[in-house]
């Protein structure tokens, strides 16, 4: 059940917020205020100096509210025991790994790979994934994954790379199940101002209500 809990939440989350920095007090400021502003769903990379502790911390001092943090830029079997000993709830990587699919299989944590063909796909699925990670997403666009669910109809999506507020409706309305967003979104808090990711977090969020809501 966890695992299907945590798809679940990715799903309900709608917009995975992608958090890189250059020190861990940057990366979980960054965290802090997205979560401010409404983000449900935050993706803590490895490129982010110990990353498995902010993403302790994170969940420790937020377990009372309804959100889902997991690791990104995760490369290998280890590193991704690593975060989910830390607590992390998916992995996220940019490549697909069966290893690193095992590993989140016996944990039950959904693993997204980053997947760029439908041979890649093919053996990603195979191997217990429930959330492809497309990526990087501004290479192909939203007319991609109509030609990738064609022959297979049950493939859930996660863009990543060139997702933006004017494009996301583009993208759900092709049918993903999700997407991922770094960029514009977390520009402010690679210079410090956090108030303006707040507000850039806000922003996505009503954008993605709106595009649920059908408006």
């Amino acid at each position: 059940m966890k695992k299907i809990n945590n798809l679940r939440k990715l799903e309900k989350a709608g917009v995975i917020a992608v958090v890189r920095g250059d020190s861990p007090e940057e990366g979980k400021k960054a965290c802090e205020a997205l979560i401010k502003g409404g983000i449900t769903g935050i993706e803590v990379t490895f490129t982010l100096p110990k990353a498995e502790q902010v993403i302790n911390e994170l969940i420790s001092e937020n377990e009372n509210l309804d959100i889902i943090i997991g690791a990104g830029t995760v490369l290998d079997a280890v590193t991704a025991r690593l975060a989910i000993m830390a607590g992390a709830d998916f992995i996220v990587s940019p490549t697909f790994d069966k290893e690193t699919a095992e590993i989140c299989n016996l944990y039950q944590i959904p693993y997204l790979p980053g997947c760029m063909t439908i041979s890649e796909i093919k053996e990603a699925m195979k191997a217990g994934v429930d959330i492809v990670k497309l990526f990087p997403g501004s290479t192909f666009g939203p007319t991609i994954v109509s030609a990738f669910k064609a022959p297979m109809p049950h493939l859930n999506i996660m863009p990543t790379g060139g997702v933006n507020l004017e494009n996301m409706k583009d993208w759900f309305n092709a049918g993903v199940t999700t997407v991922g967003v770094g960029g514009n979104l977390l520009k402010p808090a690679e210079n410090g101002d956090y108030e303006k990711t707040t507000e850039m977090a806000m922003l996505y969020l009503k954008e993605f209500k709106r595009i649920k809501e059908g408006a």
